[in-house]
């Protein structure tokens, strides 16, 4: 249970109209308002359905009604002065929220059952959110300002949502402090003694606290005694941490729990029945909190941390949001808490473990804090959700290499009843997987097949989509292959064919594959990424072995494409599409470093413009996905991902781009951007577009309709931001069977967005 003592969210007069009502439970997301009267009595309550059941009860009414007409009068409610224990029982299915009321009927706090969330500031903590991560700083401030705001500053660097101090009247916590350190024994002395020269003044506090806000981070502290709470409510905090010191402290736990404010309590130092009585307590007096597992020993023994404990500290708080407060040496099990389903982490920073104190031993320099940050969102990341196991699309793309698949085991002819003796496995995994084999025995096999050829799901499964004709607002063609691409071309009227080529088909002759009388068909060429000896085109590289390489390997591609031309009757200028590379390997380079590697790019291409007028081609790059697939596995790319970095080096050099619609995509979800704004800043320097659908951050190349994309509304953003531009269909494996893939992509889309009148 959390008893809400901020009422005003809840509360409307009787007399409001129900669209003021309505407008206030949308603010309070809580799904319910209060009504009072002008004394500000209860007089009945108003939920989402008491409002669907009055205007169904009472067609024609308008929202401008009063409150009054709509609410329920029979609203359950209990005296203020209830004990925790009876409020917590009268929660049942049907109630979900209480009002407490004083001794006149009037609202002064509302009953709501625990949930497993905690609201700091401006962050929602949750067991399925984010981590919020709190540096400590304590006293390592050693009492001097100026440190504290360096430490606060390295804290945000280090990618910190909190900061945490401690607040100490030393006279209210050991009465006569020169006595307590005179009498007590060596530790405490020790203590006192740092103590008294080390805090920093409650003004000096404050000020570091405003500069936390001014940093963008939440400003914490500990309250070590009633003073101290006094200062930090009138200052206006908006969490508390109790120490693990306080957690039997039930004055101060109470005192705490009045401000209403969310409570973040650590648990070292205390038995397991210690730590249940003081749950109770905080649940008794209905205060938001969260238990931080913790031991207490500065450095902790890693024997004696037992992060499993995690999930019964969690029943113990009845679901509550539970973390860990670390004092070991390190970062790794501070990363594996957040993997037991720790949502707040703790550990104490220091500019330098060697400066007088007991918590700077224990803390974590910047640089470390920043590698625990990074390695937490990491493991975040890592979790996902516990839902039915996808194929990710790098395990797709590894699945077509490595995998299997059932294939002809001989000539097969169409007609043919398959048996057992048609059929082998065999990789690649392109084809019907090994499992639906006995699938296909006793059918009738659809279509001619040679000996090694892969069936597909699609000769299993009703007649699919054939080629036939279409009709867009725009050219169009498809990807094609040196060995598909006579059987492509033919199956339909295209305007283009789009040759991707692989490294290997750099040394094949066009006339080797092409039909001599050739194609009355426009031409892009796709160049290679990866080329022999694992070798990544990147015209951004510093390395001049590198770059060198790069830039020989494109005027291979050049070459090649002067070498097609002569078979494409419509091809006047080639369109080269290629990814010109700025990749990195652990991730995303700052601006920067993002500037020097497109002057690279931007001199790369130069130094190609002359084999490129002689060939009578354009280069143009790719706008690029965040995470692409190099080897079966993530990078990081860094260029052509930004739109207006992408327009700015369009109107600098006087290029044009290929908007890959998939690639785009993704990097407007990454880059938390608008799609269509993207587009439209890119649009008027595009050349030519890759269609696809796309999910999330990485999933690329997905078949139309199969991802997050509004296919009909990315039909009208295109007619707009680059009218009549060529497109293919790209999508990942389209090629088999076929090309079934692009005929079924074709197909949608023409759907979508409406064909071309006709000529």
């Amino acid at each position: 249970m959390i008893l809400e003592r901020n009422v005003a969210p809840y509360l409307v007069s009787s007399e409001d109209t129900v669209a003021t009502a309505l407008q206030k439970i949308g603010q309070n997301r809580k799904g319910f308002v209060l009504a009072v009267s002008a004394r500000g009595h209860l007089e009945g309550v108003l939920t989402d359905g008491d409002v669907r059941r009055w205007l169904l009860r009472a067609p024609g009414v308008e929202l401008h009604a009063p409150v009054a007409a709509a609410m329920n009068a029979a609203c359950h409610a209990l005296s203020v002065e209830t004990p925790g224990e009876d409020i917590a029982r009268a929660f049942s299915e049907r109630i979900r929220y209480i009002p407490l009321l004083d001794a006149q009927r009037r609202v002064v706090a509302v009953a709501l059952p625990r949930s497993a969330t905690l609201r700091i500031g401006p962050h929602t903590v949750s067991q399925d959110g984010a981590t919020f991560v709190i540096a400590e700083i304590g006293n390592n401030h050693n009492g001097q300002v100026d440190l504290a705001y360096r430490l606060i500053d390295e804290a945000v660097a280090a990618g910190a949502d909190g900061v945490k101090f401690q607040m100490r009247h030393l006279p209210a916590l050991y009465g006569a402090s020169n006595g307590a350190r005179a009498q007590g024994d060596l530790g405490t002395q020790y203590t006192l003694d740092l103590l008294a020269r080390f805090q920093l003044s409650d003004e000096d506090m404050l000020r570091a606290f405003d500069h936390c806000a001014a940093r963008g981070v939440v400003p914490l502290c500990t309250p070590w005694d009633l003073p101290s709470l006094e200062v930090l409510q009138r200052y206006g905090m908006v969490a508390y941490k109790v120490a693990s010191a306080d957690l039997t402290n039930h004055d101060l736990l109470e005192a705490l729990c009045r401000t209403g404010k969310p409570l973040i309590c650590s648990t070292g130092m205390s038995a397991e029945t210690e730590i249940v009585e003081s749950a109770r307590l905080l649940g008794r007096h209905g205060a938001p909190f969260a238990l931080l597992h913790c031991n207490a020993t500065y450095p902790a023994p890693f024997k004696d941390v037992h992060l499993r404990y995690l999930s019964r500290l969690q029943a113990i708080g009845g679901g509550c949001v539970v973390g860990y407060s670390g004092h070991e040496r390190g970062i790794a099990v501070a990363i594996a808490a957040v993997a037991m389903g720790a949502r707040i982490i703790e550990k104490h920073l220091t500019l330098d473990r060697t400066m007088e104190g007991n918590d700077h031993r224990v803390s974590l320099q910047p640089d470390e804090f920043a590698a625990m940050v990074r390695g937490i969102r990491e493991v975040e990341e890592s979790l996902g959700a516990a839902e039915p196991r996808r194929v990710s699309q790098g395990e797709m793309m590894n699945r077509e290499v490595l995998g299997k698949s059932v294939v002809a085991a001989c000539a097969v002819r169409a007609g043919e009843r398959l048996t057992e003796a048609h059929l082998a496995v065999r990789s690649p995994g392109q084809g019907l997987p090994p499992y639906r084999k006995r699938e296909l025995i006793d059918t009738v096999a659809r279509r001619d097949m040679e000996a090694g050829a892969c069936f597909f799901p699609s000769d299993l499964a009703p007649a699919g989509v054939a080629p036939r004709p279409y009709r867009f607002r725009r050219p169009f063609g498809v990807p094609v292959r040196h060995h598909d691409v006579s059987a492509l071309a033919g199956c339909t009227a295209l305007d283009l064919v789009e040759f991707h080529l692989s490294y290997r088909d750099l040394d094949l002759e066009p006339a080797g594959f092409l039909r001599p009388e050739g194609h009355a068909l426009d031409l892009v060429v796709h160049a290679p990424e990866l080329f022999a000896g694992d070798h990544l085109l990147d015209l951004s590289a510093a390395d001049d072995a590198t770059h060198a390489r790069s830039l020989a390997e494109m005027r291979r591609v050049i070459g090649v494409a002067a070498r097609l031309r002569p078979y494409f009757h419509r091809a006047d200028r080639i369109r080269i599409v290629t990814n010109v590379g700025g990749f990195s390997p652990d991730g995303f380079l700052p601006r920067e470093a993002r500037a020097a590697r497109y002057e690279r790019v931007a001199a790369s291409l130069r130094a190609l413009d002359g084999d490129a007028q002689v060939a009578g081609v354009e280069l143009i790059p790719q706008t690029m996905p965040p995470f692409p697939w190099h080897f079966g596995g993530q990078r990081y790319h860094n260029l052509f991902l930004d739109p207006e970095e992408i327009a700015s080096f369009c109107d600098r050099e006087g290029r044009r781009v290929c908007l890959d619609i998939s690639h785009t995509r993704l990097a407007a979800t990454h880059l938390q951007r608008s799609f269509a704004g993207f587009v439209r800043t890119v649009g008027p320097h595009v050349a030519h577009l890759h269609v696809a659908d796309a999910r999330g951050v990485d999933g690329e190349g997905l078949p139309i309709g199969e991802g997050e994309m509004d296919v009909a509304e990315l039909g009208a953003l295109l007619d707009e931001a680059c009218p009549g531009v060529s497109f293919i269909p790209e999508v990942w494996q389209g090629h088999k069977n076929g090309g079934e893939g692009f005929w079924l992509a074709l197909d949608r889309l023409e759907r979508a967005w409406g064909p071309s009148p006709a000529p």
